[in-house]
């Protein structure tokens, strides 16, 4: 896989694992005097949330096996993943 894939990829593993707002349009089209009209547009906004599978993912590519963990560190890895996070939302 070259770089750029590469990169889309993680950061669509990271969007999934942080959540996100999608944007879906639904369109009605009806035949009007001989033509091709729209009759409806509906646009509405999804809250998509966080998948854990994507975050083990990101974990597990990390080398961090969860299993294995203490409370202790379990907790450091919430607030790095956290950190982050957060500069992946604001760079988003």
């Amino acid at each position: 896989m070259n770089k750029n894939k590469k990169k889309i990829v993680e950061e669509a593993l990271l969007r999934r694992a942080v959540g996100y707002e999608a944007t879906e349009t639904v369109e009605e089209y009806a035949e009007c005097d001989g033509e091709v009209k729209l009759v409806k547009r509906k646009v509405s906004k999804k809250n998509i949330p966080p998948d854990v599978a994507a975050v083990k993912m990101i974990l597990e590519q990390n080398g961090v096996a969860v299993a294995d963990m203490t409370d202790e560190q379990l907790e450091a890895e919430k607030t790095r993943l956290l950190k982050l996070l957060s500069q992946f939302k604001e760079k988003n």
